[in-house]
């Protein structure tokens, strides 16, 4: 469940607004992407756009899969969606921050 969070670490250049956690083992990345940046911005999560214009579900559900098999460590990654950052950790942990660019250009 998302939680406000305005706590930073060593790789975030804005301060994080949301740390939504998932398991990995029982949910998609894909699908918890999606519900963690609708309760950051007040959205049903059907209004928002789909994910996958802006990052492949499937290879993102693949990624933390595998790494939950292989035990190699965490993975991360960031993408933007719907006018914020979001970080995905293999470990099951989503954190949603502001945008660092204006893409509305």
């Amino acid at each position: 469940m998302p939680s406000t969070n305005d706590s930073t670490d060593e790789t975030e250049s804005q301060p994080v607004r949301c740390i939504a956690t998932f398991d990995p083992a029982d949910e998609r990345a894909s699908e918890a992407v999606v519900t963690a940046v609708a309760a950051v911005l007040g959205e049903d999560p059907g209004n928002l756009r789909p994910l996958y214009e802006h990052v492949d579900p499937d290879a993102l559900d693949s990624l933390i899969e595998n790494a939950q098999l292989t035990d190699s460590g965490t993975h991360q990654v960031w993408f933007p969606y719907e006018g914020v950052d979001v970080g995905v950790r293999s470990g099951g942990e989503i954190r949603v921050r502001d945008a660092t660019v204006d893409r509305s250009r």
